[in-house]
């Protein structure tokens, strides 16, 4: 992309229109890509991981929050994650969440604190993640291509309107095709990444 700038630039007002539409699908397609990386952080492997509780919505005063705000959490075993509200009062909210989340462990409150022991995934549940890690990677997947697809428009629309020519056309898709694999490929490697996690026993 960074040659293509130099080129672009040589070329006026087409290369500057042609080339604001190629940063615009990268910055998108990477936001896709962060996406999909933060829906995995939330899949739990064999390990706890503060991720699988950040996000979690909490009822504090009539409002929904993210535990994140409300409480310091801390791993102090690997199997073990513990949640210290920063107000007390938000305790009960706080157990309350987790036992209404997916995340199918049983918090204990001492008072002060909250435990919470994950057991060993299973082989099933190992499974059943990887499925759901699979999905998800599907869907960033077809975010990506629907980003493609908007931003080849554009550049269809700046070449109907005589803005650009059919070859600087031509060229901005095919930078816009390397773009679109190269975010497919982060995804794929994403979520090689967190299969390799979810199966390691």
């Amino acid at each position: 992309m960074r040659g293509i700038s130099r080129t672009r630039r040589s070329q006026g007002y087409a290369g500057l229109v042609t080339e604001e539409t190629l940063l615009d699908a990268m910055d998108k397609m990477d936001k896709a890509v962060e996406h999909v990386q933060t829906q995995f952080s939330t899949i739990r492997t064999g390990r706890a991981a503060p991720a699988l509780v950040e996000r979690l919505s909490v009822e504090y005063y009539g409002a929904p929050v993210p535990l994140q705000q409300l409480a310091a959490i801390q791993v102090p075993e690997a199997r073990m994650l513990m949640v210290k509200p920063h107000d007390r009062n938000s305790l009960g909210a706080i157990e309350k969440a987790i036992r209404d989340s997916d995340l199918g462990v049983a918090p204990n409150n001492d008072g002060v604190v909250i435990r919470l022991n994950f057991p060993p995934l299973t082989e099933e549940r190992r499974r059943d993640y990887v499925k759901v890690v699979k999905n998800m990677a599907e869907d960033g997947r077809i975010a990506v291509r629907n980003l493609r697809r908007d931003a080849r428009k554009t550049l269809e629309g700046f070449q109907n309107d005589g803005e650009i020519s059919e070859d600087e056309l031509d060229r901005a898709e095919k930078e816009l095709e390397k773009i679109t694999h190269e975010h497919v490929d982060k995804i794929d490697a994403a979520l090689g990444r967190k299969e390799a996690e979810l199966l390691e026993v």
